[in-house]
């Protein structure tokens, strides 16, 4: 059998269902829908609490899908988000869904231009993305080059990854809790509660918040 190719184009969608399908499962007993309502909130008020989101806040949403949690955190903090993801028909109806002048959706490409162009945020977050990217270590150094010192990195994320392919959904045995762990200081680690994600998720998910390392006998 030939190796499996990574497939992108798993993350297209025609349609808003068809989007929510694909950034939330649905999981035993549980709809894509009643995940979109128990989890969204609950992230929303995590993430703006972990990286202190406020109107004057410009946030990466890295992996933004149709911007669910950019949505909930503007509307809530009055923060400016920017995503990026690697789906154009995500990207589109990104603008739509979050309709916010404080929003913006832009590929990969544009945003490493964007970086060379000088532009540095002061947090981000990535939400069940890293554990679908071919090369996390690249994606996690590019979010680290968009940081303005100081800045907070949330993640939440699978401790198994999840690999699109053309034959399938495939695990490739890099341990994307340990990148982090090697390039980053852990600030935070929660659980995620069952009121939140289902137990069985939980149970195989991590949330955690990063910094730069401090240099020894800087203040925290």
């Amino acid at each position: 059998m030939e190796a499996p190719v990574y497939d992108p184009k798993h993350f297209e969608s025609d349609s808003l269902d068809a989007a929510k399908a694909r950034i939330l499962t649905p999981e035993p007993g549980v709809t894509t829908e009643e995940r979109w309502a128990r989890e969204t909130p609950y992230l929303v008020e995590q993430i703006a609490a972990q990286l202190g989101a406020g109107q004057d806040s410009l946030i990466l949403d890295y992996g933004c899908g149709i911007g669910r949690l950019a949505k909930g955190l503007i509307e809530r903090t009055g923060c400016a988000v920017i995503g990026v993801d690697i789906s154009a028909s995500m990207r589109r109806q990104a603008q739509s869904y979050v309709n916010s002048l404080k929003f913006t959706a832009v590929s990969q490409p544009l945003f490493l231009e964007m970086l060379r162009a000088g532009l540095r945020v002061h947090h981000a977050y990535a939400v069940w993305v890293l554990q679908h990217c071919l090369r996390p270590a690249n994606d996690i150094e590019l979010i680290r080059g968009a940081l303005q010192p100081g800045a907070r990195f949330c993640v939440v994320n699978t401790t198994t990854r999840w690999l699109p392919t053309d034959q399938g959904w495939k695990e490739d045995g890099v341990d994307v809790a340990a990148l982090l762990d090697g390039c980053l200081e852990r600030v935070a680690d929660k659980a995620l509660p069952p009121e939140a994600v289902s137990e069985a998720l939980g149970a195989v998910s991590f949330f955690r918040s990063y910094r730069e390392r401090q240099p020894a006998g800087a203040a925290s």
